[in-house]
């Protein structure tokens, strides 16, 4: 019995002399944590109950030439309710206030509110939201309300804020402004918002922020730790008028040719300025948006608009004039093998280089360079070169196209080479390099780089300007270019052009037409052509030059460029000299403008009549059709701009003086 007793007494040491070794373990490891490592676990503690969010800054504004938005950065607000912070006497006491300011503001009955602020205080909810996507006035109204006001640790508001990028113009000109990408949000690669992104971005800031629950942070202060600064400004060149002309000009030929896609670009001659792009592709419902930007980043056989560069290269180098006589023969002629075809039928003969511009015979170009070159193509390649045509023009909007000239020695080179060079086949370029060259004809042989963006704002201060740039000072002899300018204006009054001429205003210009994806198989059945007009307006001391490509119009509505391109170009100039007249049109001050007579004389003539019944004035000026209804005592509100469509009291009706009539106008 002893024994066992003693036994029982050293198990009870043992036991006791483990707690003992254990609790001092304990104690070392607490000393420890507290004065050798405390920092380490109190930092680490506080990282996961608190933590630095980032504040992305507002990115700055993209301007159009006038100053309007095309891109700004709008806050949006969402408004969480911590419903475990605030205490019952405040939660209660505030209630019903709170709902019923809800209730006024976001249209919900008061008791819904209620409903949901006692089911997320029984349920403590620490994330409730109370509403989503508000504009800065609208939080302000939400951050005054009772409860709310008291803050986030007595009132339980939780504030988040975003920025979100808006387009006031809309989709118009979109590719070009550019656009947030959509698999990385706040990352900007394309148009002037990638491009001059170091600029727009701003400088991010930081808000402290606590952790309420799994994956739930709320801010610890009202203010950021570190506030953001905004981004700076870019003025852009795109003119907001010309530019939505320039936009439904095109859709409003892409969708009565059914066409695949199409682009415009207008330049200011002398400056280089961008005033307006417009990229628009068909979807399968057969609308159409900005879905790439086929003006900068496409490249393609250009056709007969290239037929402009062959050309100046034969006068600049002496092989031709525009007089030299060239046999087109019968329409059709063999180069090395391969038949070329000039689109009239029978042909044109023998006729001289000029006209072989004029009426785009590719016989005739063909010939011209074949003839010149043939023993000696670099000397022809080289000029092109020298123009650096075979060199992406290098603007800082990313997606420029590189052009493709081939030369001896490269895969597309061939005998046959030269001549498809010379009526625009086996080369490459994009419309916007196309155009650059054009402008230099306009601007009496000065090449200017395109400029799509004038300055750079912080405010009111400039942090940086561009100016134009030359890059090269005469591509052509002042002779080759009075010349060439001289053809380009016969184009449209006497060639491919003339169903685009207009005695009211002038145009100078190319039209082209290519055929695309020749090489598939099935093109017999199902041929498929690039549309073109390039050129400048008005013809003598050009102000704007402007291309027009249309990718696969339907060939059974057309698809010569002068019949699918060519009006929108037309339209344009049309629209830009009605909007912005030219000082070249006004020159003469006591000249008449043949079609403002011919609405003066319609409308004088309407106007001396006694009416008893409301009169037709549908196809009138909106001016004078107001003038004119008002006189007969009717309240007239117009709709749009233009001549009148259409009229809201049919003609004929009994006038009733001060009846209100609506006239569309477009």
């Amino acid at each position: 019995m002893a024994i066992e007793e003693k036994n029982i007494s050293h198990r009870l040491y043992i036991i006791a002399g483990g707690m003992f070794l254990f609790a001092l373990l304990i104690a070392i490891k607490l000393i420890d944590i507290q004065f050798i490592d405390g920092d380490k676990y109190r930092e680490l503690a506080h990282k996961n109950t608190t933590k630095n969010f980032v504040i992305n800054a507002n990115r700055g504004n993209v301007y159009a030439d006038d100053g309007s938005l095309l891109a700004t950065s709008v806050p949006k607000y969402d408004i969480r309710f911590d419903a475990v912070t605030v205490s019952s006497e405040r939660f209660k006491e505030n209630l019903v206030p709170l709902s019923k300011a809800m209730s006024k503001m976001f249209g919900k009955p008061a008791s819904y509110y209620q409903n949901v602020f006692r089911k997320a205080r029984a349920n403590k909810n620490r994330y409730l939201l109370v509403a989503k996507n508000l504009g800065y006035s609208d939080y302000i109204k939400v951050k005054s309300m009772p409860l709310f006001k008291l803050g986030p640790y007595k009132g339980g508001i939780i504030v988040e804020q975003r920025t979100v990028r808006e387009h006031p113009i809309g989709k118009i000109a979109e590719r070009m402004v550019g656009s947030e990408s959509t698999q990385k949000p706040g990352y900007y690669a394309v148009g002037l918002e990638g491009a001059f992104n170091e600029y727009l971005h701003g400088k991010d800031g930081k808000r402290l922020k606590q952790k309420i629950a799994k994956g739930q942070w709320k801010p610890v202060y009202d203010d950021n730790e570190v506030e953001p600064q905004d981004g700076y400004d870019v003025i852009s060149t795109i003119n907001i008028n010309i530019q939505d002309i320039a936009h439904h000009a095109l859709l409003k030929q892409l969708e009565y040719y059914e066409a695949e896609h199409g682009s415009v670009i207008v330049m200011d001659v002398k400056t280089g300025e961008i005033k307006a792009v417009s990229n628009l592709g068909r979807t399968k419902d057969g609308s159409y948006y900005e879905k790439l930007n086929y003006a900068i980043g496409e490249s393609h056989e250009p056709g007969s608009t290239f037929k402009v560069m062959a050309m100046l290269a034969a006068m600049e180098d002496k092989v031709i004039d525009t007089s030299t006589v060239v046999d087109t023969r019968t329409g059709s002629k063999s180069f090395y093998g391969k038949t070329i075809n000039d689109s009239h039928r029978g042909g044109y003969g023998k006729i001289s280089a000029a006209r072989a511009m004029e009426v785009s015979s590719n016989i005739g170009l063909a010939t011209i360079i074949d003839e010149a070159y043939s023993k000696n193509p670099e000397k022809f390649i080289n000029r092109l070169k020298e123009w650096k045509l075979d060199q992406p023009i290098g603007i800082p909007i990313k997606g420029e196209g590189k052009p493709m000239i081939p030369e001896p020695g490269h895969s597309k080179w061939s005998r046959n080479a030269l001549p498809s060079l010379a009526y625009g086949y086996n080369l490459r370029l994009t419309p916007l390099q196309t155009l650059t060259f054009y402008n230099a004809i306009a601007n009496d042989g000065v090449m200017v780089k395109p400029q799509f963006v004038r300055e750079i704002r912080a405010w009111n201060r400039k942090i940086d300007v561009f100016e134009t740039e030359v890059t090269n000072k005469r591509i052509a002899s002042e002779k080759s270019i009075k010349e060439m300018q001289e053809i380009l204006k016969n184009v449209v009054k006497r060639g491919t052009g003339r169903s685009l001429y207009s005695e009211n205003f002038s145009m100078a210009g190319k039209t082209g037409t290519a055929q695309t994806e020749y090489w598939m198989k099935d093109w017999k059945n199902n041929r498929r052509y690039v549309s073109s007009f390039a050129g400048y307006f008005p013809a003598e001391n050009a102000k704007y030059s402007c291309i027009v490509i249309i990718h696969k119009p339907s060939i059974r509505k057309g698809f010569y460029g002068a019949d699918v391109s060519g009006p929108v170009f037309k339209r344009i100039a049309q629209k830009i000299f009605t909007d912005s007249p030219l000082i070249a049109e006004i020159a003469d001050v006591d000249s008449e403008d043949a079609a403002i007579k011919k609405d003066f004389e319609g409308y004088y003539k309407k106007a001396q009549k006694k009416y008893q019944q409301l009169p037709n004035v549908i196809g009138m000026a909106g001016m004078d059709a107001v003038s004119l209804l008002e006189n007969l005592g009717l309240k007239v509100k117009i709709v749009g701009s233009g001549t009148v469509s259409s009229q809201s009291i049919k003609s004929g009706a009994k006038i009733e003086e001060g009846k209100q009539i609506v006239l569309s106008l477009s």
